[in-house]
């Protein structure tokens, strides 16, 4: 299923349009299916199951013109962000013969959430504003101490995150936070396309444009810490909950020249593939 977000209410892509979930349930005097991406986290698998039965069978006329919709990030409110740096090949740290790579760990926070479609604002605070295409995980079911060879069975889906980052504010110190957590940094969506439609997520092509040039062109086969290692090693250490989000790295930029920053009127897509593209302008700070 291509799951979605939006003013406040859960969606389901289907080939005709959207299905407004608690409103056909409701009018089909369904009460036994999620009508809300936290109903569908609380009751796994089998809440799953029902929702996509309920949606399989809806009547067409009933769906809505996607185009009329205000999506919402298609996760509202993890517990957790969880975030790669350098886990591709090309962008990946240089090590010394023999040594051994670890993860390059930070955190986001809810503040940083934004939906598809949404303008990012470009504070004063900085000047080296920059885009990151990346595949984000989302957890289904709580996890600890699972085997990586089970890993991918706690997946609840897959979306696009456009990881945006303020450079100079990233490098002032060894600590990346300043950079990574202004507000709205993170658009997710537009879809949560659950796992059962992406059966290995190491073999999606990752790409980004910038007004439509081309900026990012890559694959999840580079990574150097693929999805289950990662569920595996997050869980080893704690406790993953049902909607938690792993945002697994960026691959290189194309040009590695002279950088050009992101101002504002920029439009950005990311598409990572079987995710849909999500697409945001760069606006000016609000007052």
């Amino acid at each position: 299923m291509q799951l979605l977000t939006f003013e406040g209410r859960l969606g389901v892509k289907l080939p005709g349009g959207i299905l407004d979930v608690q409103t056909a349930a409701h009018q089909a005097g369904v009460t036994d299916i999620p009508t809300s991406l936290p109903e569908l986290l609380a009751g796994g698998q089998a809440a799953k199951a029902q929702l996509e039965a309920f949606a399989a069978n809806s009547a067409s006329g009933s769906l809505l013109d996607e185009s009329q919709i205000r999506y919402d990030p298609c996760v509202v409110r993890p517990e957790k962000i969880l975030c790669l740096g350098r886990n591709y090949r090309r962008h990946g740290p240089k090590l010394e013969p023999g040594q051994q790579p670890a993860p390059t760990l930070f955190a986001k926070y809810n503040n940083t959430l934004a939906a598809c479609g949404e303008v990012i604002p470009l504070p004063p605070v900085s000047e080296q504003y920059d885009y990151e295409a990346e595949l984000a995980v989302i957890i289904g079911q709580r996890a600890k101490n699972v085997p990586e060879a089970d890993a991918l069975n706690y997946v609840l889906g897959y979306c696009n995150a456009n990881d945006l980052s303020a450079r100079d504010l990233q490098n002032q110190t060894s600590q990346w936070m300043m950079g990574k957590t202004l507000d709205k940094f993170l658009p997710i969506g537009p879809y949560l396309v659950t796992a059962d439609e992406i059966p290995d997520p190491q073999a999606l092509s990752v790409r980004c444009w910038v007004n439509g040039v081309l900026g990012q062109d890559s694959n999840t086969s580079e990574m150097i810490f693929p999805v289950a290692y990662l569920i595996t090693y997050f869980s080893r250490h704690f406790t993953l909950e049902a909607g938690d989000v792993i945002i697994t790295g960026t691959p290189a930029h194309l040009n590695q020249g002279e950088k050009v920053w992101l101002k504002v009127g920029d439009r950005v897509t990311v598409e990572v593939q079987g995710l849909g593209q999500l697409t945001n302008i760069m606006g000016p700070n609000p007052h």
